[in-house]
């Protein structure tokens, strides 16, 4: 059965980012909010953002709050900050694990499908 799960690093402390905001939406018709959490102290969700029946395939977004996180822990100070909100738009085209985490510093970031 599938499921989504995501966690994010913070590449220039080196270390997992905690307390971040997460929110997921589902792209059809609109933006609409499917489910929101906030990364722990390991950097991930406690649970799964998707999975069992909430699982369907389609268009969705994973937006992490990290400016906030970045000011937070001293690693940036600008006003705004450079990063606010990341976007991840991801396609889940088959009943699979997939796993997006978010690699981050204050001024750049990356993703990839992990496992």
């Amino acid at each position: 059965m599938g499921k989504l799960t995501t966690h994010m690093l913070d590449t220039a402390a080196g270390k997992p980012g905690s307390g971040i905001p997460i929110s997921l939406y589902r792209i059809a018709d609109g933006r609409h909010l499917v489910t929101s959490a906030t990364t722990n102290s390991d950097g991930r969700t406690d649970l799964p953002l998707l999975e069992g029946d909430a699982f369907t395939l389609g268009t969705y977004e994973l937006q992490f709050s990290v400016g906030e996180y970045f000011k937070r822990t001293g690693a940036s100070d600008a006003e705004p900050a450079f990063l606010d909100e990341v976007v991840i738009r991801v396609n889940l085209i088959a009943d699979d694990h997939y796993h997006i985490p978010l690699l981050a510093s204050p001024w750049s970031y990356s993703t990839y499908r992990g496992s």
